[in-house]
């Protein structure tokens, strides 16, 4: 007699804990997607904010106009952008408050440009450690399912007078159909992981280079009035 032995079928018949860990890994590899699609365009969008404003950065514009401009446009400006405003406010701040040692006002600067770069890259990292924890545990998770499966197919078969292939291959399928979700979920996550926290890096270290730049470009201007400061 023929077996059926579609995906479908062999979920459908499969125990209820081989069950339950299908459906679990197929959720995690749903979130898992919906994280992918998220990080793409998100990090598409932050490179590409990124290079508009160092582009305009290094355009020789005035500093506080730019200043003025990031504060304009404060909800839609790029991390490089909100680096930047955080590193002028606290040195226009310091300048108001008649601070006049070049050290003091160009250290203050810097330490609020690390702690936007702080919570900048908290937020570009943002959701990065599901999709490792989705990587590395999913195959696992579904090893886990693919034991439990066969496990409960051989106590059935000792019930059996006679055992065939026939009678062992369904039970078996069915446990395997685990380990392949298991792997379905892990393998794009992983991938997905690995490109991102390369671009990530890029991204940090292209936002680092900026601070080095803009604290130079400070440096140079500890004499010169607020009003007139420029690059």
């Amino acid at each position: 007699m023929n077996q059926d032995f579609s995906i479908l079928t062999l979920v459908t018949q499969a125990s209820l804990v081989v069950q339950l860990v299908m459906a679990g890994l197929m959720l995690a590899s749903l979130a898992s997607w919906t994280v992918i699609f998220g990080k793409l365009f998100g990090l598409r969008k932050i490179r590409s904010a990124n290079d508009e404003f160092e582009r305009e950065f290094w355009a020789g514009k005035n500093l506080n106009d730019l200043y003025a401009d990031a504060g304009r446009r404060a909800a839609d400006s790029s991390p490089m952008e909100r680096l930047f405003a955080s590193g002028m406010r606290e040195f226009l701040k310091l300048r108001e408050r008649r601070v006049t040692d070049g050290g003091a006002l160009l250290d203050g600067a810097r330490r609020a440009m690390r702690a936007s770069f702080q919570r900048e890259m908290d937020v570009i990292e943002s959701n990065l450690s599901f999709l490792a924890s989705v990587g590395s545990v999913s195959p696992y998770v579904g090893l886990f399912g693919t034991v439990w499966g066969i496990m409960h197919a051989f106590i059935g078969l000792s019930n059996m007078t006679q055992v065939t292939l026939a009678t062992v291959a369904p039970g078996i399928a069915e446990a395997l159909v685990a380990t392949a979700i298991g792997l379905f979920a892990a393998i794009p996550a992983v991938i997905a992981y690995n490109r991102f926290a390369r671009d990530i890096d890029r991204i940090a270290i292209q936002l680092e280079t900026f601070i080095e730049e803009f604290s130079n470009i400070l440096q140079r201007n500890t004499g010169v009035s607020a009003a007139g400061a420029s690059h």
